[in-house]
């Protein structure tokens, strides 16, 4: 793309991160699914957990059910361990993701794996389009040193799903909403900069120092919902930056929303309900 032709998305929203407690009483700071920014079409809720207080996070999260739905769950620092009612478990590690489709029905626990030190991370929840909310559930588990990472000038940029515009790919390819989710590490002033269909909607979650997006000053932690343009750039601040590049196409569907069940009518909600409690997860 001529960089001289580029339009770079501005920012259209800025909101600060929420604290919230969610699980057994794992607090976190909620940074998509707030009363300011409830969602951003097709994703439905990311949540950022940071603390080396156990207290915060020992409880974890017992066994509960999803429907309808993605979780992405990322790990910065510290060890979670996965466990659902369909026979899959596994730890997910530092560096690491897991990627799981909820479908028509999982029961699972994420438990953390350590009695102390820092606990460090994301979950990203993906919205499913109508057809495929009844799609058998799966999973995409990898490792840190599985994900690839980009070098640019000034920039690191690891590829948690989806594909950069110089072509380094994610194992977490196939995505059912074309999502594009980075990892961003800027260095003091330098500028990342990625080419976006304009059709997509795109956010930037700035959880480390601070950065400017078309004339917009970020500080930590906030989220940048982008307007249009074919183009984002963003720059770092004096302290360097790091941030989630998140991108991905609009489902346009009716979101019904009932804790841990996303479907789209009141009708499907409470057959999700009703499936649970005879145990048809």
């Amino acid at each position: 793309m001529d960089k001289l032709a580029a339009k770079i998305r501005p920012v259209i929203q800025l909101t600060k991160g929420q604290p919230v407690s969610d699980g057994a009483g794992v607090r976190m700071t909620r940074m998509i699914g707030t009363p300011q920014l409830r969602t951003l079409d097709p994703f439905l809720m990311l949540d950022f957990f940071f603390s080396d207080a156990a207290s915060d996070y020992q409880a974890g999260f017992p066994n509960h059910p999803h429907r309808g739905f993605e979780t992405v769950t990322y790990m910065l620092a510290g060890r979670m361990r996965h466990k659902d009612n369909h026979g899959h478990e596994g730890v997910i590690e530092s560096g690491g993701i897991q990627w799981m489709t909820a479908g028509r029905g999982v029961i699972h626990s994420e438990m953390p794996e350590q009695a102390d030190g820092l606990m460090k991370g994301f979950q990203l929840w993906v919205n499913l389009p109508a057809r495929l909310k009844m799609t058998e559930p799966a999973y995409f588990e990898f490792s840190g040193d599985a994900l690839p990472v980009e070098m640019r000038d000034g920039a690191t940029v690891k590829i948690l799903a989806g594909k950069t515009s110089l072509g380094t790919t994610s194992p977490v390819a196939n995505t059912h909403v074309g999502a594009r989710y980075f990892d961003i590490n800027l260095a003091l002033g330098a500028t990342f900069r990625e080419p976006v269909p304009g059709e997509n909607a795109a956010a930037i979650v700035l959880f480390e120092g601070a950065a400017t997006i078309a004339g917009r000053e970020l500080t930590n932690p906030s989220v940048a919902v982008l307007g249009e343009g074919d183009t984002v750039q963003v720059t770092a601040g004096t302290g360097g930056a790091r941030f989630l590049f998140l991108s991905g196409r609009p489902l346009y569907e009716p979101v019904a929303w009932a804790g841990p069940f996303v479907m789209n009518n009141d009708i499907q909600l409470r057959q999700a309900f009703a499936d649970y409690q005879a145990g048809r997860f």
